[in-house]
């Protein structure tokens, strides 16, 4: 089985992940995640997230990746059992601690090794298999013939990224932020300092921010190497972020399943998912090492993207009308696109909105009022509504 792997933030992506297609989900605890700034699970969310996914047929696994120091390890050992007991599916980890201590104490937890390891050879992932490790998430800096090689000498389970945001260090080990920030970035608290401008001898904009990472083109071949989950970076991105993503690529491999994916598909595949994010995307290190296209040296706009119109939250049958929870300024005249999960993303022209007192208005301009829109198709909740950005048909 090839597995479609999502970042959760919080309960309601978590949702998400599993509506829109991920077969397993990944999220950090209040505690041992690189993820600090995200909303993250207490313990009692942990349980009803795995218990919610399991019912679904999906796998969960829990960060404890941080790099830890000695005060760190206080509670660590309980907090293991607690996931043990809590029925989670693994943990992805990158401290030679934090893995024997699961093997000491005999847990019942599959064993990630977490990218921050920065596995790129056979050699590395044998002296982890030893272990007791399970799967290796590979280094973002892997090419195909590391994986390639990877998969041939270990035959371990292969974790690649396939999305999302790149780190300009190594594998995440950097200290910009702490040097800068105070914040540890490599104990959940980065501050992406290679995100900000630099002035240099008097030139202002330098920047040190990579691309964004986007497999689209290299899917199938990975399938055929041996990669057994794709994951996706994002556990602080947006509802609408994570929806398009997995939706997209939850389309993809059932397509190069059936063998049914077309050239034209591919790209109107990777235009929705460049539209999504508020940075250009590329393979990156995949196919050849990264050079001035794969990387932003003099400055980038990053704008906020207004397309996420909406979220579904019923329909109304009988009157025909859509209950929708507004996240963008939309008006009567407007060309939408609704999509979701188990359905045809259709184009919908906007004729009349009501507002929650019933009354008819021709904007929507406050953030998350509720709103209806009459609208033929029946619709299930959590679908979303966005600007009509790509038709399909335009690339068949």
């Amino acid at each position: 089985m090839i597995e479609l792997l999502a970042p959760a933030g919080d309960m309601e992506k978590l949702k998400i992940d599993c509506l829109y297609g991920a077969d397993a989900i990944y999220f950090g605890g209040q505690n041992y995640s690189l993820r600090a700034n995200a909303k993250n699970f207490t313990n009692e969310e942990i349980k009803e997230a795995t218990s919610y996914a399991h019912k679904l047929g999906k796998k969960v696994y829990v960060t404890v990746n941080i790099v830890f120091h000695d005060s760190d390890f206080e509670g660590l050992e309980q907090y293991l059992k607690f996931l043990e007991e809590a029925k989670v599916d693994g943990i992805i980890a990158s401290d030679i601690a934090v893995i024997k201590m699961v093997k000491v104490l005999n847990l019942a937890l599959n064993l990630c090794l977490s990218t921050q390891a920065s596995i790129l050879n056979s050699r590395n992932v044998k002296f982890w298999q030893k272990l007791g490790v399970t799967r290796v998430v590979l280094a973002r800096e892997a090419s195909r013939e590391n994986i390639k090689r990877i998969k041939e000498e270990t035959g371990i389970e292969i974790e690649t990224f396939i999305h999302g945001a790149m780190c300009t260090s190594f594998s995440g080990k950097c200290v910009l932020s702490n040097y800068v920030t105070k914040r540890d970035s490599n104990r959940g608290g980065c501050a992406q300092i290679c995100r900000w401008d630099f002035e240099v001898l008097g030139k202002p904009n330098l920047t040190i921010t990579p691309k964004d990472l986007n497999m689209i083109p290299f899917i199938q071949e990975e399938i055929n190497i041996g990669v057994n989950s794709f994951k996706v970076e994002g556990r602080m991105r947006s509802i609408y972020y994570i929806a398009t993503v997995i939706l997209a690529y939850r389309q993809i491999i059932d397509k190069i399943k059936d063998k049914t994916l077309t050239t034209g598909e591919e790209k109107y595949y990777l235009n929705v998912l460049n539209r999504c994010a508020n940075r250009e995307s590329t393979p990156q290190f995949y196919d050849k090492l990264p050079g001035v296209d794969e990387q932003y040296f003099l400055g980038r706009e990053e704008l906020s993207n207004q397309d996420f119109l909406g979220l579904v939250l019923e329909y109304d049958k009988k009157q025909k009308m859509v209950k929708i929870e507004q996240r963008n300024y939309f008006q009567v005249g407007d060309e939408v696109q609704f999509f979701g999960p188990n359905m045809e993303t259709f184009n919908y022209k906007i004729n009349k909105i009501y507002n929650e007192f019933g009354e008819e208005i021709t904007v929507a301009r406050h953030p998350q009022e509720i709103i209806y829109l009459p609208l033929p198709k029946n619709i299930k909740p959590y679908s979303m509504m966005r600007l009509k950005i790509f038709d399909k048909k335009d690339f068949l």
